[in-house]
């Protein structure tokens, strides 16, 4: 890589493919009809034409590469939460202002802004919250807020990397379970489940549930901010429209959440105790051109392993250390939502992972209902 400090800008430049979308949804709130669908077709459909044409990425960065040459790479993240700020209320405010469009149209373009929304600006948020500084950090809840899914980043960052694949993690997917089974557990579960994490670690510091400390104040007032906005700039049709965004970037993260892990389980020790995460824990995916545009999430295996790697030095795994998804995460998540085609596809490869790394497990029914004792010292 280059040594010029600001880091090269063609390394980084397939991962700027997000930038057209923040277009598509002025070309869509301008012309109304069906202008909406290019979002999903450029998010889900150029996304797994361009994997079926380019094939997998095997190769490493050195992970050791310095900051300073993460320049544009760091950027597009940066800068996404205006571009995205601009496209919800922007179009809010001019769908309503102008009335140009009917009911339809409108709702066809909110899922849209909610396919830019869930497919980049939930990615690019947990890319942010997985970094020190504080401005990154902020971007990061931000995001999150103008989708109303704050929780999201205290359920990730204590829960869900601590205790990914156990019974403690909501969003470990267990064989066999569906979808929308596991949809609606996320929603019911995890909420409580971040507050009961944040509580207890306020707890261990002698502090209160309602301390100023609690990041759930913060979490409270910009998702209240967002939707005051909504309100102001669109009336109670504006409200609802920002509310339809976020519920389709939410059913997004969750689609991703489910295809992440679906089936794979860490060994119980006994006593409360499960082993160490390991690449084996996540699915992985290579695709070139879906991990362009989802900034390397799919080497999700990697970013378990080492959560502090920012994403352009995560590494993949051959099948050897990590299982293997057939496709990159827009074509997975499409069968996801088929339980009987997702089922066909995945679950034969469920199997094959088990035969793999722990054939001396004869009895799997614990782990398929989530039946194993809680880790001890989970939060």
């Amino acid at each position: 890589m280059s040594g010029k400090s600001s880091g090269p800008l063609p390394a980084a430049a397939p991962f700027w493919m997000s930038a057209v979308m923040p277009l598509l949804v002025a070309l869509a709130a301008w012309q109304g009809g069906g202008w909406w669908m290019l979002l999903p077709a450029y998010a889900w459909y150029l996304t797994t034409a361009l994997d079926g044409v380019l094939g997998l990425n095997e190769d490493n960065p050195d992970p050791e590469t310095a900051l300073p040459q993460l320049f544009w790479h760091r950027a597009v993240t940066i800068i996404w939460f205006p571009l995205q700020f601009a496209a919800i209320f922007g179009s809010i405010w001019y769908v309503t202002a102008t009335g140009h469009l009917s009911g339809l149209e409108k709702l066809g373009l909110f899922f849209g802004i909610g396919v830019l929304s869930g497919s980049i600006g939930i990615v690019y948020a947990h890319e942010l919250l997985h970094q020190k500084t504080a401005l990154e950090r902020w971007l990061g809840d931000l995001l999150l807020g103008s989708v109303l899914y704050s929780h999201f980043r205290t359920e990730h960052l204590l829960v869900h990397h601590s205790w990914v694949s156990t019974p403690r993690d909501a969003v470990s997917a267990r064989y066999n379970e569906n979808f929308y089974r596991f949809f609606w557990r996320v929603l019911r579960d995890g909420p409580v489940s971040a507050w009961r994490a944040e509580t207890g670690k306020l707890a261990r510091g002698r502090k209160g549930p309602f301390d100023r400390r609690n990041p759930f104040w913060r979490y409270a007032a910009i998702q209240l901010g967002m939707l005051i906005l909504a309100l102001w700039l669109g009336g109670w049709q504006g409200l609802l429209l920002f509310v339809f965004q976020a519920f389709i970037a939410v059913w997004q993260l969750e689609l991703t959440n489910y295809v992440e892990h679906y089936g794979l389980t860490r060994r119980y020790l006994g006593e409360g105790r499960y082993e160490h995460i390991l690449p084996r824990h996540s699915w992985n995916a290579s695709h070139k051109g879906s991990n362009w545009l989802l900034i390397n999430l799919q080497r999700h295996s990697d970013h378990h392993y080492k959560p502090d790697r920012r994403f352009p030095l995560l590494q993949t795994y051959g099948e050897d250390e990590a299982p293997q998804l057939p496709f990159g995460y827009p074509a997975m998540t499409f069968v996801a939502m088929v339980p009987p085609w997702w089922r066909r596809r995945m679950n034969p490869r469920v199997r094959a992972w088990r035969r793999q790394f722990y054939p001396d497990i004869e009895d799997w029914g614990p782990y398929n209902r989530g039946e194993l004792p809680m880790p001890r010292n989970a939060l």
